[in-house]
């Protein structure tokens, strides 16, 4: 561990819906950052809420998990382009280029450093198979390590990340289990994971804390219908795992524990 990594701090804040951001020293990097839901009206209907401004201060850098619109704002990353970088699983870069996207390209386990932090694509599962090219990403900064899960399902992955880049500090996981049923997808199962399942998640990752994402923004009966009693249901499967249950609000804090399980 270098002398920076020592005395340098990893700072985290939920954003909305899906987003994170991550600082460390002077880098500022943001996980599916999401500030435009104009998009997302005529599948998951308006937000409950408005959607807070994403600042994009010069010299900020943003990943995005796949290229579904909640967690894809295009505008909001044209303008992070500017002067930082926008960084995607190989895949997807092509049709980011198109739209006047700017993207670096990582294929799976590729790392790469953005400042101080190392920054890698694992393994993900959407909903709707591969059409999305969906990765999770792994954060690793100051000796702490995070993952940022997208609104993955669970997938049998899960051990092997726990193996090539776990334990981690903090997961961030998707927990509205939605019933989705559009575009010529409908199943009467969740399509994301269930706040149970979001648990379970990170207990096999070996995260010391979970916090929960990709929740109580959405409820559009019947095409977009998320689980009833989230939170309440997050907590008391964490307890029983011994994990950190972590419910914020948007723009808040998301403590790092002082030690890692």
């Amino acid at each position: 561990m270098t002398g920076e990594d020592q005395t340098d701090t990893l700072h985290l804040r939920r954003l909305a819906w899906a987003g994170v951001e991550v600082r460390l020293g002077d880098t500022r990097l943001l996980i599916d950052p999401l500030e435009h839901a104009e998009p997302l009206a005529p599948a998951l209907g308006a937000p409950r809420r408005p959607l807070p401004p994403v600042d994009t201060a010069p010299g900020t850098h943003a990943l995005i998990t796949h290229l579904h619109p909640d967690h894809y704002d295009h505008e909001l990353l044209a303008r992070l382009t500017v002067s930082g970088t926008v960084g995607c699983h190989a895949p997807i870069a092509p049709t980011l280029t198109e739209a006047g996207i700017d993207a670096i390209p990582q294929e799976l386990e590729q790392p790469r450093a953005i400042g101080p932090l190392t920054v890698t694509p694992v393994t993900a599962l959407d909903w709707r198979g591969g059409d999305a090219d969906q990765v999770a990403w792994v954060v690793a900064g100051a000796g702490r390590r995070i993952i940022h899960c997208g609104d993955t399902m669970w997938h049998g992955n899960w051990w092997q990340i726990a193996r090539d880049h776990g334990p981690f500090d903090v997961a961030f996981l998707p927990v509205n289990g939605v019933i989705a049923r559009f575009e010529g997808y409908e199943a009467n199962v969740p399509v994301t994971m269930t706040p149970e399942q979001a648990i379970e998640a990170a207990a096999v990752l070996g995260a010391t804390s979970a916090c929960a994402i990709h929740y109580g923004l959405f409820h559009n009966p019947p095409t977009y219908v998320e689980q009833p009693d989230i939170e309440q249901r997050f907590r008391q499967a964490a307890e029983a795992r011994g994990i950190t249950a972590v419910l914020v609000d948007d723009g808040e804090v998301v403590p790092v524990p002082s030690t890692r399980a």
